[in-house]
């Protein structure tokens, strides 16, 4: 498998920036490329800690970036806010939909989903609109807001109870809902199936994403730690979905998987079973390595990464001639992890940003920013 891209971007982290990572590109109407992400401060790293919204910016079609600068500060009552996905709206102001975490008090923790808009290019936001009064413990990944053909603005999430509790680290099994804006992000509602997996052990479906296909078909997809990433679809605009099954294409160690539209095709990042799973490397928390990081590409728009036509004898003869030729290595030294991409087209190619372990034995750590040219892979 070809190696391509060349880094353009690491933010390491150090003391007083025990992380940084899961963040989203937009394109400033000036022409240039704003990355907005989560910076943690203080001393800890976990996914409750300190942290804030900062930037870094590109004029030069991402060959490099400037220093970072805080984007929106967290409020007092916020333990953090976190995990931005940011889109260019109809109306041509930059929407952000982030999380909340909130101390409930009692040892719990509410995940809330929050919208701001920005109708200056990014240099301020409007104050945060809720997606959804339900308190609850919601999972927005980053960089997964889609802008469909009609203007709704859709982003999947996972809806894992009341609460998470921080003692006992319990957290309910995650089922999918779609949550919609139909009026450039003023108002929220979530279309009425909720999505749930067919076992009633282990963390669910989570991390969800979701793309649009040329005739209109929604493609869901969600992290599961059962080898594969799983998907539904629906063909009546997100009213009704097909059950939930694996994508043979997509091997994953518990990992989340980015599927992006542009220009000339779609593109899938994602972190395969590159390695003999019989063989001890985890994470420092004892989960699987996130390792090595895939790039699928196809000239399409994204149907080719759906293998349920060939469920039946042909599904792994199909899977063994055709995808592995569609795929390219964004990062191969499988002695660290990555995760939690984000992607935005430039002139000539593209950006990837993820997080990267950088030698510290976890890959919740550091931020490398990649750039991919078309002519690499023959788009």
């Amino acid at each position: 498998m070809k190696k391509v891209g060349k880094e353009v971007a690491f933010l390491h982290t150090g003391k007083g920036n025990p992380r940084s990572g899961e963040g989203s590109f937009v394109r400033l109407k000036d022409g240039r490329i704003m990355y907005a992400y989560t910076e943690y401060y203080g001393e800890d790293w976990a996914d409750h800690a300190t942290a804030r919204i900062s930037a870094i910016y590109s004029s030069d079609e991402g060959e490099s970036f400037g220093e970072p600068v805080v984007l929106i500060e967290k409020k007092a009552h916020q333990m953090n806010i976190m995990s931005v996905s940011l889109v260019r709206m109809l109306n041509e102001e930059i929407g952000m939909l982030y999380l909340e975490k909130l101390d409930t008090g009692d040892g719990c923790v509410y995940c809330m989903p929050i919208f701001s808009y920005s109708n200056d290019e990014g240099k301020t936001f409007s104050e945060p609109i809720p997606c959804t009064t339900v308190p609850g413990y919601y999972i927005c990944v980053n960089d997964r807001i889609t802008l469909t053909k009609s203007g709704r603005i859709l982003m999947a999430l996972s809806h894992c109870g009341d609460f998470y509790n921080t003692v006992t680290h319990h957290i309910e099994p995650g089922h999918i809902r779609l949550l919609y804006s139909d009026d450039n992000g003023r108002s929220w509602d979530f279309l009425p199936p909720d999505i749930f997996l067919c076992y009633s052990e282990g963390l669910g479906l989570t991390e969800p994403g979701v793309i649009e296909f040329d005739d209109g078909t929604l493609w869901v997809y969600f992290r599961t730690p059962y080898g594969y990433q799983y998907q539904a679809f629906s063909h009546d605009g997100g009213n009704t979905f097909t059950g939930v099954e694996p994508n043979l294409y997509f091997t994953s160690p518990d990992s989340p998987m980015l599927v992006r539209q542009i220009s000339r095709g779609t593109l899938a990042v994602f972190n395969p079973q590159g390695f003999n799973c019989m063989v001890d490397r985890l994470e420092s928390w004892g989960s699987a390595k996130r390792t090595p990081f895939v790039l699928a590409v196809t000239t399409g728009d994204g149907r080719d990464f759906d293998n349920t036509r060939n469920v039946g004898k042909s599904a792994m003869h199909g899977y063994c001639r055709t995808f592995p030729k569609m795929c390219y290595l964004l990062e191969d030294d499988t002695a660290e992890s990555y995760c939690y991409p984000a992607l935005v087209e430039v002139a000539d190619g593209f950006l990837v940003a993820y997080y990267h372990s950088d030698g510290k034995g976890i890959c919740l750590n550091s931020t490398k920013i990649t750039k991919v040219r078309f002519d690499e892979i023959g788009l």
